[in-house]
């Protein structure tokens, strides 16, 4: 990579450091219950009670401590807190493949949420070295690495684990993110793009906090992080069984309801760059009122389909569009917020996505088991077309609250 200038050559690492970051997060999914089975000292209630506490403790604790490290990338510097969390993750990742019970799983899933805070510092180091006018693109770009790692995870996890087996795929996911953070120690030089008429300051967490409770546009595009990713995580869990409803095929199930979930990752990485772009130009928040608008029309029909290949179009022609609204969320938290506070108020961000990531499961097991799972893509896609409502009811108001303001 000699010759290529820093803030290209740190895209590109981050790319592929997120990639991996996030989809060890979710790698575990597709052989969780089965790991913990293997280990002989649990019925059926216990394994499926504590598979759901193993997988949400790592997004509950990230959602706690989020931003904690974004405030410390503040201070001390984006690549530092890289290296920590980078190193972390790959320590939890590595000692997850010699546990012996799930207590000790969770507990190192546990430590995982803690390090976690890898994904809102590679956010905030790539905003720093960006300009306003071309923060969504940037971050549009680094984006589909999270998010693809995210949705590819499970994919990639149940195939390593059924040709090496569980155990050795914990050793391999840590190889590669311990590679990652090697080549974040290497590679990366954090860069700082000076605005005109920015302050160079700290911010105390009170002032940040200030900022971001006085601006209700600013919570408004949290809540919408929030809402993507209860909507991605409402279907995750129950899209084999509804893969199963749909195809009555149980041979290739795992396969088939990977293919339908990962699909959404690659509509993600063909639009979601152009998406980041489109949001420079015109307002990233005109843009996600858009896709929240698509997404939540694409959403809804996926309750009604009668074959696979219908939900899987779908669900491509979704990925297309919810690939977009997560780095226009960041890009306008770039605009909206000072370099020297952005680490934090994207950790209070990341907070949202982890918190909604809990929520997601939870909330689409209940409204399966009560109505069925139809009812959680007709209710996820309902929140998306009220989200995107009281979104436009929120620009309306800030713009006649300028308006008003004398000049």
């Amino acid at each position: 990579m000699i010759g290529i200038q820093p803030e290209k050559r740190n895209l590109l690492i981050m790319w592929f450091a997120n990639f991996f970051v996030s989809a060890s997060m979710t790698m575990v999914i597709p052989f969780l219950s089965l790991y913990i089975e293997s280990f002989g000292h649990y019925n059926v209630d216990e394994v499926q009670r504590w598979a759901g506490y193993v997988f949400a403790v790592s997004f509950f604790v990230a959602f706690l401590v989020a931003p904690l490290w974004g405030k410390i990338g503040d201070r001390f510097g984006r690549k530092k807190v890289l290296l920590g969390t980078g190193l972390g993750i790959a320590l939890s990742v590595f000692f997850m493949g010699y546990v012996h019970s799930a207590e000790q799983l969770f507990v190192w899933r546990a430590f995982m949420g803690l390090a976690t805070g890898f994904i809102p510092a590679s956010m905030a180091l790539i905003a720093a070295q960006s300009s306003k006018k071309t923060a969504g693109e940037m971050l549009g770009t680094l984006q589909t690495g999270t998010v693809s790692g995210g949705l590819l995870g499970p994919l990639f996890g149940g195939l390593i684990a059924d040709t090496v087996g569980m155990e050795l795929t914990f050793l391999l996911t840590s190889s590669i993110l311990l590679i990652a953070t090697v080549l974040v120690l290497i590679g990366v030089k954090e860069v700082v793009y000076e605005e005109k008429g920015e302050r160079k300051r700290k911010y105390r967490s009170k002032e940040v906090l200030g900022r971001i409770v006085k601006s209700p546009l600013l919570l408004m595009v949290m809540f919408v992080a929030l809402i993507v990713q209860m909507a991605l995580f409402s279907v995750q869990p129950l899209l084999a069984l509804y893969v199963n409803q749909i195809t009555h095929n149980t041979e290739n199930m795992a396969f088939l309801a990977g293919a339908a979930f990962s699909v959404t990752g690659l509509g993600n990485l063909i639009l979601t760059r152009t998406w980041g772009q489109f949001g420079d130009r015109i307002g990233h928040e005109k843009v996600m009122m858009i896709l929240l608008l698509l997404s939540g029309l694409l959403f809804i029909p996926q309750a009604f389909v009668g074959s696979l290949w219908q939900l899987i179009v779908l669900r491509f022609l979704f990925g297309m569009a919810v690939g977009g609204l997560l780095p226009c969320t960041t890009a306008f938290i770039r605009q909206a917020c000072p370099v020297a506070m952005q680490g934090e108020v994207l950790g209070y961000n990341q907070s949202f996505r982890f918190l909604g990531n809990v929520l997601g499961p939870v909330l689409g097991g209940m409204i399966a088991s009560g109505y069925g799972i139809p009812y959680v893509f007709i209710s996820a896609g309902l929140l998306f077309l009220m989200t995107a409502v009281v979104l436009k009811w929120t620009l309306s108001h800030q713009q006649k609250e300028h308006s008003s303001q004398p000049d």
